[in-house]
């Protein structure tokens, strides 16, 4: 794909109708206390708009509209190929749009229009189309019984679903969610995370036309303190899924004890190793995939490759490579097509990245490359890539999930220290590994605690594959079909064929 030059992208800004409401029942409303929510450039520190700020009442009132649609059967009603049909038109309009869908991600994210355009639209494209054709195809199940019986083991969807979505990649993490929920015959309500809504009300924009009916799809803009907590402890609401904090999502399942015993479904933090060994296949491949592990989306990725290991015998060697391939990467105007890495998504993150940086030279850790905040008369919010020599697993850095560019560097000698090195983290999401040796990559991906591992290269992923983590990580898997168990029971009818 050709992509348009800044200019483009700047004029078509200025075009842009940014949305500003709440979407319940099928239409865009206000929120009933009138309050609003400034929303943000990140490259320029500008309000872009005022979006809804919604609270419990409004909350109340888009579950009660899930509810009643899901009651209704206008939509679990529906075979499972009609569902499909209307996610996979959802996702041609959202092709159609994807000019519009990028921008409103760059401008309400700050991260490069090239990475919005060319990943996460097509990503999230693929995530409606894939669903949508997966559907029809699962079959339900008759268990092998005696002659007089016959029994079936069934998939329902569970009723109402709260998602509550992250502001890193807005549109791409609330689809992992959507999809599966609405395929499944569930309705949903989404919060979006209340510095990047933009995207997601555009989203609820193309429902009707894609044939989902008012009550099924809901959109509540607002913080995680009201809309958040207000999802979280509500009774009417059977499942909540989340992609966020740690603290975070302890909370909700603190709010579903608290409850109705929603089931929690979490995908949290992580401090994902990436463990270069002395017989790595090709050093210039895996020194850029470290650059792009921790600047892709501005380092702001759950399974960022933050803490680096390489082992001692290439350490110096590898090290020049991957320095080469960092200075490349310079923060640049997000609506520049040549920018590969943009600005941080606020000034609370930025200077949350800028204290890790402090921090970490006055533990002793050796700045090598970067740790300045640039392009101030921007206004907006970058920093530079940064890179530290380690000597000490007990660094903040090291242990820390920071959300930025940051990346930890250490040394390792043998195959049993880096694995202990690796595991020791109370997160578990992501982990990589380079190595030339087959019986190593089987030994060492298996002994890795992580739900996610990656061999010769890092970050590779398809939506027919889990994502998701152990430990701190979290629970359940987005992507793939394992992600439809998150969003169906199964039910076990027994008939007696006696006469």
């Amino acid at each position: 794909m050709t992509l348009h030059n800044a200019a483009y992208w700047k004029q078509k800004s200025a075009e842009l109708s940014l949305p500003a409401q709440a979407f319940v029942n099928g239409k865009f409303v206000p929120a009933l206390g009138g309050r609003v929510l400034p929303i943000m450039n990140p490259a320029s520190a500008a309000v872009l708009t005022h979006v809804a700020d919604c609270q419990k009442e409004d909350i109340d009132l888009a579950v009660q509209a899930a509810r009643q649609a899901f009651e209704s059967g206008v939509w679990s009603g529906k075979s499972p190929r009609e569902r499909g049909q209307c996610l996979v038109a959802l996702a041609a309009l959202i092709e159609r749009d994807k000019e519009e869908f990028a921008l409103l991600e760059t401008l309400n994210v700050g991260k490069p229009i090239a990475e919005s355009l060319l990943f996460d639209l097509p990503e999230a494209i693929k995530t409606y189309a894939w669903y949508g054709e997966a559907i029809d195809k699962i079959y339900d199940e008759i268990a092998p019984t005696g002659a007089n019986a016959l029994a079936t083991v069934t998939r329902e969807p569970l009723g109402v679903i709260a998602a509550v979505v992250p502001w890193n990649y807005p549109l791409l993490m609330a689809s992992w969610k959507i999809a599966p929920a609405l395929v499944a015959g569930n309705c949903i309500v989404v919060k979006p995370s209340e510095l990047t809504p933009l995207s997601v009300l555009k989203l609820a924009s193309l429902m009707e036309e894609a044939g989902i009916p008012p009550g099924v799809f809901n959109v509540v803009p607002g913080t995680g303190p009201e809309a958040g907590q207000a999802l979280g402890l509500h009774p009417d609401v059977d499942c909540l899924t989340f992609t966020g904090s740690t603290a975070t999502g302890k909370r909700f399942m603190e709010y579903s004890g608290q409850s109705n015993l929603k089931r929690v479904w979490l995908e949290c933090g992580g401090k994902s190793p990436h463990i270069v060994f002395d017989d790595c296949p090709d050093l210039d491949k895996a020194a850029l995939a470290a650059a792009v592990g921790i600047t892709s989306n501005q380092g702001e990725v759950c399974i960022a490759g933050s803490r680096l290991y390489v082992q001692s015998g290439i350490y110096e060697q590898f090290m020049e490579k991957l320095s080469a391939c960092i200075q490349a990467i310079r923060p640049g105007d997000p609506l520049d097509p040549e920018t590969t890495m943009g600005a941080i998504v606020d000034e609370r993150q930025m200077n949350k990245v800028l204290d890790y940086i402090e921090s970490g030279q006055a533990q002793g850790a050796r700045l090598r490359l970067g740790g300045q905040r640039t392009r101030v008369d921007t206004g907006g919010y970058y920093i530079e890539p940064t890179v530290f020599d380690c000597d000490s697993e007990a660094l903040s850095i090291v242990s820390d999930e920071i959300f930025g560019p940051v990346l930890a560097v250490l040394r390792f000698d043998t195959e049993e220290q880096v694995i202990a090195y690796a595991n020791d983290s109370i997160y578990g999401l992501g982990a990589g590994l380079w190595t030339s040796n087959l019986g190593r990559a089987h030994r060492v991906s298996r002994k890795l605690r992580a739900g996610l591992v990656w061999v010769n290269c890092f970050f590779d992923s398809d939506i027919t594959v889990p994502f998701g983590g152990v430990k701190q990580s979290g629970s359940g898997r987005d992507k793939s079909l394992h992600a439809l168990d998150k969003y169906t029971d199964l039910k076990t009818s027994w008939f007696n064929l006696e006469p």
